[in-house]
């Protein structure tokens, strides 16, 4: 009797296995579908913060740049139009990128973008009340300049910032 019921058992777990393996076979399948789905979750929204700090770095350097070369041209007396116009584009485009920004990446990354963007937005008043002839008392084109320059260790601590939270190290 233990031999057939031995074989009862036997015969009953391989009926089980056979009728329960598509089963596990599905769930195991479905959870690594999960897994999968959730891992490129996270390089999409690590790819979407890296693609945003680049652009703000960028935009963020190159609205500086434009803001030293007007003010060399507005003391150097050959500020032309066209140079307004690129201060203006970069403005904007500085602007854009920020915006484009607070929707996808930390506050702290956003408050060392802050104080990049102040001495920035300082200084582009600066700069056009000087190219209209309405400087106010101490302002000229050399002490905005020195003045300028504050945004360099802001712009390189926004930097290094961005680079910890995407894990880059030096």
């Amino acid at each position: 009797m233990t031999a057939a019921i031995t074989a009862m058992i036997t015969a009953v777990v391989g009926v089980l296995g056979t009728l329960l393996a598509p089963v596990f076979s599905q769930r195991h399948a479905a959870r690594q579908r999960a897994e999968e789905a959730e891992q490129a979750e996270r390089r999409r929204l690590f790819e979407e913060r890296r693609d945003a700090y680049t652009a703000m770095n960028r935009a963020s350097r190159h609205f500086h740049t434009l803001l030293k070369d007007a003010l060399h041209r507005i003391r150097d007396g050959v500020y032309t139009e066209h140079d307004r116009d690129q201060l203006e584009q970069a403005r904007f485009d500085h602007r854009d990128r920020y915006v484009e920004a607070q929707m996808v990446v930390p506050e702290r990354i956003l408050d060392a973008s802050r104080a990049v963007n102040k001495v920035l937005a300082r200084m582009d008043a600066v700069t056009k009340r000087l190219d209209r002839g309405l400087a106010q008392e101490g302002e000229s084109a050399e002490r905005a300049l020195l003045e300028l320059k504050e945004a360099e260790p802001l712009l390189a601590a926004m930097r290094r910032a961005m680079r910890a939270d995407l894990g880059v190290e030096d």
